[in-house]
């Protein structure tokens, strides 16, 4: 069995009777951890709303762009062969010959592009849901 405390516990004192440097049962209470019913929560700053989506809308954009256009780099971009490292002549692909028969297909490459375009839907709905919420 763990030694460790309850994790639902809230820092009373152990003993409600008298605290040094007070008088007899005038000690404070403590605040519990937990929210009493009856007391607002604290709201969150609009600021740190707003760079909370935008950082979610900047990393959900890059994930769906690059899943977007990996599968397709070395056709659509032939003029950067360094590009070909993206999909066709990475590492984990030559490693694995299984893994580049599979990824060669067109099927698949349609797949990863679809989750990039999903990744991109996402991040659209959250913006305008964002939008229309507190707009």
């Amino acid at each position: 069995m763990s030694q460790q405390p309850e994790q639902s516990s809230l820092p009373f004192a152990a003993n409600s009777a008298a605290q040094p440097g007070f008088a007899s049962g005038s000690a404070p209470e403590p605040k519990p951890a937990v929210q009493r019913a009856g007391h607002a929560p604290q709201r969150i700053p609009p600021w740190l709303e707003n760079t909370e989506l935008l950082l979610r809308l900047l990393v959900r954009g890059f994930i769906g762009v690059f899943f977007l256009v990996a599968p397709w780099a070395g056709q659509l971009f032939w003029f950067f062969p360094r590009l070909l490292y993206v999909w066709d002549q990475n590492p984990l692909i030559l490693y694995f010959p299984v893994i580049a028969h599979y990824a060669a297909f067109g099927a698949v490459r349609g797949v990863v592009s679809g989750l990039g375009i999903l990744n991109l839907w996402f991040a659209l709905l959250d913006a305008l849901h964002h939008r229309y919420r507190n707009g």
